[in-house]
């Protein structure tokens, strides 16, 4: 059990050790070189763009929060050491990027495509990063894309292909595109409708989850049991969105979350693999998160971070990239749960966990520049394209504030209630998790 994404490195050495049998001298760096030369990049930017839009974190609301405020600020400092002008658009005032010094021009504008377009429309920007503004963001840049204004106003998007973005967000273009590649997501299925709704869970048989797709937060989601519940469920998630998932329950499996990043070069490396303490069934903004993981053997461990890789290849993220898992606790069997093809709440904790600039070095990659081309901010030595290795434990728990909200369940489920979140660092778990309770 170790890692297999550079396997092909033993069979040059087998190779070598023939040929040299044969008395065929050819040195063993061309043969390396040939083995690892990658062909197919179309993702790679031609020229530097000069100025570029940044779609960013928009309102706080319970589900997102700082972390997107975070990944654009992150973003707007890498553009700027690379001399490209910087144009926000963000309605939020009370954030970090759009003070003063950061942005060279901030419109505090609604995140919504009319808005966009008219400030594509008078700043006319060569390229535009979507994957640095949460849900929200995301959501915006995958109607304007759809409208044509991109392609209108002769706008690049920067980084992770679009068709990656909307693949990961339907769902069932998403199930399929994973079982091309030989993995298995939960066995799940779209509906439009309750009666699609109660008709999918028939075929998946009782107990069931039902969840909004494109919403924020697992707003509209939950587990049924019944018919009845899951019609209650099914009325309210398809008031937030127009798709409606219904998987499988999977509650009690255990929920692992590994960030990757790729650039446009298909160099691929795992930054941070996370475990939740709570088991699948509890949403990862309200259960407290241990990093790196802590329950998994050496086999598992391995297991996933290939998959992951290959899963962020097949997509051909460009960029950073956050895969969750449901792991069975008695088995080695395992789901892709979701894969998201944008900087996460996860993304802030593993920045923070490692040391390691994923939005930063997202916004970087973006642009074209190679993972062994940037410097590691953290040791200032080493190349990007180095894994982080930890010798400490981080632990991270959410903060409630339920007294602030009356006739409000207290109970923890699929759809996110806590306001924000702490997070230690200690030698070992059970000093990083006091730390953090206290």
């Amino acid at each position: 059990a170790g890692p297999q994404d550079l396997e092909c490195l033993f069979d040059v050495f087998l190779k070598t050790v023939k040929n040299y049998q044969k008395n065929d001298h050819t040195p063993v760096k061309d043969i390396l070189h040939k083995t690892l030369h990658f062909l197919n990049s179309e993702s790679i930017v031609e020229e530097s763009p000069r100025k570029v839009l940044i779609i960013g974190s928009g309102g706080l609301s319970i589900g997102q929060a700082g972390e997107f405020d975070y990944s654009g600020s992150q973003a707007i400092k890498a553009l700027r050491e690379e001399n490209i002008q910087t144009v926000l658009i963000n309605p939020n005032i009370a954030t970090v990027q759009t003070s003063k010094g950061m942005a060279d021009k901030v419109y505090f504008l609604p995140l919504v495509p009319e808005y966009v377009e008219q400030v594509i429309r008078s700043e006319r920007p060569d390229g535009v990063l979507l994957t640095f503004g949460g849900q929200t963001g995301l959501n915006c840049g995958v109607e304007l894309e759809k409208a044509g204004v991109f392609s209108k106003y002769g706008v690049k998007i920067l980084g992770t292909p679009i068709q990656a973005i909307i693949d990961t967000e339907d769902r069932k273009v998403f199930s399929e595109r994973i079982a091309a590649i030989g993995e298995k997501v939960a066995p799940s299925m779209a509906a439009h409708s309750v009666q699609e709704a109660l008709e999918a869970a028939e075929i998946l048989g009782y107990p069931v989850m039902a969840r909004a797709a494109f919403s924020l937060g697992g707003l509209g989601s939950g587990f049924a049991n019944n018919k009845d519940e899951l019609r209650l469920l099914a009325t309210q998630a398809l008031a937030h969105s127009t798709q409606l998932i219904v998987d499988k329950s999977l509650k009690g499996w255990k929920e692992v979350e590994y960030e990757v990043v790729r650039d446009a070069y298909d160099n691929c490396i795992t930054v941070c693999n996370m475990e939740n303490v709570d088991p699948l069934g509890i949403h990862t903004g309200e259960s407290i998160v241990v990093a790196p993981s802590q329950t998994l053997s050496n086999r598992e461990y391995n297991m996933l971070r290939t998959t992951a890789i290959n899963v962020i290849r097949n997509f051909g993220v460009v960029g950073e990239c956050n895969i969750q898992y449901a792991l069975n606790p008695n088995s080695e069997e395992y789901y892709i749960i979701e894969v998201n093809a944008r900087l996460s709440r996860s993304s802030a904790l593993a920045s923070k966990a490692t040391g390691y600039p994923l939005a930063y070095i997202a916004a970087k990659l973006a642009l074209g520049i190679s993972l062994p081309q940037l410097k590691n901010s953290v040791t200032g030595v080493t190349t990007a394209c180095f894994e982080p290795s930890l010798d400490y434990c981080v632990v991270k728990i959410p903060r409630w504030d339920l007294h602030k909200f009356s006739r409000v369940s207290t109970k923890i489920g699929s759809s996110m209630k806590s306001v924000g979140e702490v997070m230690a660092i200690g030698r070992k778990f059970e000093e990083a998790f006091q730390k953090a309770l206290r």
